[in-house]
C-alpha cells in the first residue's frame, strides 16, 4: 500500500464528512455537489492506486 493511495482515501473520506456536514447545514446544493464530486474523485483515485 502506497502512502499516496492512503492519503487520497483519507482526503476523500474527509471531504465526504464535509458533504454530510454541509447537507445538515442546508448550504447551497451547488457547493455540496462540487464537494461530493471532489470526494468521489479522491476516493476513486486512492482505490485505483492500491
Amino acid at each position: 500500500m502506497s502512502k499516496a493511495a492512503v492519503g487520497l482515501i483519507f482526503v476523500g473520506l474527509f471531504l465526504a464528512g464535509g458533504v454530510i456536514s454541509f447537507w445538515k447545514q442546508k448550504l447551497p446544493k451547488g457547493v455540496i455537489l462540487v464537494l461530493a464530486l471532489g470526494s468521489g474523485m479522491c476516493l476513486a483515485a486512492g482505490v485505483m492506486r492500491l
